[in-house]
């Protein structure tokens, strides 16, 4: 049982990667508030962009880190295939739900920004997995 413990833990903690850097991002666009409310850019737009790739990122994540567990390519294939089209779809439903809404009042440099994010966290993303994979390899 403790095995099990010990196993969720260090599952658990590549995750707490992305949470630092949720309250980075966080706190920079916080900070960042009245340059970049100077620059036409809403800033509640980067906020709520930032919280919902985090929570994107963390789902996709633990999908590619139960494909790496498998040993089965078609189930590791799936897997990975799984979280990208559903990040992506979040992603899309996000972008379009706030242009429906906003209607002429879209903030571009909001969604440039939420681009931005995007790329900061599927860099991360990959990192970790590249590091967890090569961890796996050597165990």
């Amino acid at each position: 049982m403790s095995i099990q413990a010990g196993q969720s833990k260090k599952s658990l903690q590549p995750v707490s990667r992305f949470v630092v850097i949720f309250i980075v991002l966080t706190v920079i666009i916080f900070l960042l508030k009245s340059w970049v409310k100077e620059n036409d850019v809403d800033y509640v737009v980067l906020l709520t962009g930032n919280t919902i790739l985090f929570l994107a990122t963390v789902f996709s994540f633990l999908l590619y880190n139960k494909a790496l567990q498998n040993n089965n390519p078609n189930v590791f294939i799936r897997f990975i295939y799984g979280g990208m089209l559903m990040k992506m779809v979040i992603c899309l439903a996000a972008a379009v739900i706030y242009i429906l809404l906003a209607k002429n009042n879209v903030s571009k440099f909001g969604l440039f920004g939420c681009f931005i994010l995007y790329i900061i966290y599927t860099f991360a993303e990959v990192k970790i997995l590249m590091q967890l994979s090569k961890q796996q390899k050597n165990v």
